[in-house]
């Protein structure tokens, strides 16, 4: 496999990543990596996205709006999406493995893993309904 070249833009998107539990949009993180390489093209944070998702450094999750959302947690991990906001949070659950052999029951292939999403409302949309005055 040939060694893949270093690229600093890539490097500040990875840093950029790094510990964060949001799960930004391409967007977000387009927006702030502009703040350090001001000529950087949308495209470009696009396809370091997406090269970082195919070499596994990073992975994909699709939210609730149609935006993919990007996570530097590559372990197994399940995810909620808030229905009001669309914001995308890790769930501290350990990985269910059983639900592989579950799902392998009754699958004519291997299964090698799964995602799962759970929906709802956040706690911030949460409390924001519960605030909000009813109208009569």
């Amino acid at each position: 496999m040939k060694a893949m070249k270093y690229s600093r833009q890539r490097e500040s998107i990875k840093e950029f990543l790094e510990g964060r539990t949001d799960h930004p949009t391409a967007d977000m993180i387009y927006m702030n990596i502009r703040k350090l390489y001001p000529n950087i093209s949308l495209g470009t944070v696009y396809r370091n996205l997406s090269l970082l998702v195919s070499i596994g450094e990073i992975s994909k999750i699709a939210g609730t709006d149609g935006a993919e959302r990007f996570d530097p947690n590559t372990k197994p991990h399940y995810h909620f999406v808030c229905r009001e906001c669309g914001c995308v949070q890790d769930i501290s659950l350990e990985p269910v493995k059983a639900l592989d052999g579950l799902a392998a029951e009754g699958f004519d292939g291997s299964i090698e893993g799964h995602t799962t999403l759970f929906y709802g409302t956040c706690s911030e949309c949460k409390k924001k309904l519960l605030d909000k005055p009813i109208a009569l």
